[in-house]
């Protein structure tokens, strides 16, 4: 979520989200799972929000390295189809495993296995036309 601030907040949303709905969950080997999604949902819903009113001001303090090639990997994966987006998110940032992605997602551990592979391919040959191979 960029920030503590955010993350507690979506760690407090979750929470009283969870407590709501907990009657929901049909089997309790799956509640973790049930749990992630609730929070990756948040997350993205936040995340799309603050798109909507981010400023263009931001972009004009390039700042330090690391500032620039966390903006190039938000474009090199805002090319790639939502489905992919998540995957991505999920194995390389939130470190779930391909088969708790595949629970997650509803579909086999070949599917995740594949959709990642094509959309690694796809952030390569962005990040080549840029010159930055050896950021993915």
């Amino acid at each position: 979520m960029k920030n503590e601030h955010d993350a507690i907040e979506a760690v407090q949303e979750v929470t009283v989200r969870a407590y709501k709905k907990i009657h929901t969950v049909k089997e309790a080997c799956y509640l973790k799972t049930w749990l992630i999604r609730i929070m990756m949902n948040y997350c993205q819903d936040q995340i799309t929000k603050r798109k909507r009113y981010t400023s263009s001001e931001g972009l004009h303090e390039v700042g330090t390295e690391a500032v620039f090639t966390s903006i190039e990997i938000e474009e090199a994966l805002a090319i790639l189809p939502d489905k992919e987006q998540r995957l991505i998110h999920m194995m390389y940032f939130q470190a779930i495993k391909i088969k708790d992605i595949a629970v997650i997602e509803n579909i086999p551990e070949g599917t995740v296995k594949s959709r990642l592979h094509k959309a690694l391919q796809t952030l390569r040959s962005f990040l080549s036309e840029k010159g930055d191979v050896d950021h993915v």
